[in-house]
C-alpha cells in the first residue's frame, strides 16, 4: 500500500466532508464525524489495546484545518478543537474501503454505551 498516495484532498464547502482521490483514481468521500470519531490520535485510539475510547456527539463536526505532515500523512483540524490526528495515506484509504464497517461499528460501540452522535459528553 505505500505506492498509494492522494493526488487530491478536497474539503466540501460546507466543511462536513473530505473527498480523497489517490493515484490509482480510487476516490473516497469520508465524513468529518467519520474522520473524527476513527482519528487516529492517542486520545481517541489511546496509548495500548484495549485503550480506545467512543466519541459522542459528533454528528455535525467540521474540518477547520488541514497541514500536511511530511511526505505521508496530513494532520486534520476539527471545529471541536481535535487536531492531533495524524492521518497517514494508508490510514485515509482503510477510512475509505472500510468506513462504512467501521463507522456501524461506531455507532453498535454508541448504542451500547448509551451515547448519541448527537449529544456531546466525555469520551469513553
Amino acid at each position: 500500500m505505500s505506492d498509494l498516495w492522494p493526488t487530491e484532498l478536497r474539503v466540501s464547502k460546507d466543511r462536513q466532508r473530505l473527498v480523497v482521490t489517490f493515484n490509482d483514481n480510487q476516490s473516497f468521500d469520508l465524513s468529518a464525524e467519520l474522520l473524527r470519531v476513527l482519528s487516529p490520535s492517542a486520545e481517541v485510539q489511546g496509548h495500548g489495546p484495549g485503550q480506545k475510547v467512543t466519541v459522542p456527539g459528533k454528528r455535525n463536526v467540521a474540518i477547520i484545518s488541514m497541514i500536511p505532515t511530511g511526505n505521508y500523512a496530513v494532520r486534520i483540524g476539527f471545529d471541536d478543537l481535535h487536531d492531533t490526528g495524524i492521518f497517514t495515506w494508508s490510514y485515509l484509504r482503510e477510512l475509505g474501503e472500510k468506513g462504512a464497517e467501521l463507522f456501524a461499528d461506531y455507532e453498535r460501540d454508541l448504542a451500547e454505551k448509551g451515547m448519541s452522535r448527537d449529544m456531546s459528553e466525555k469520551p469513553r
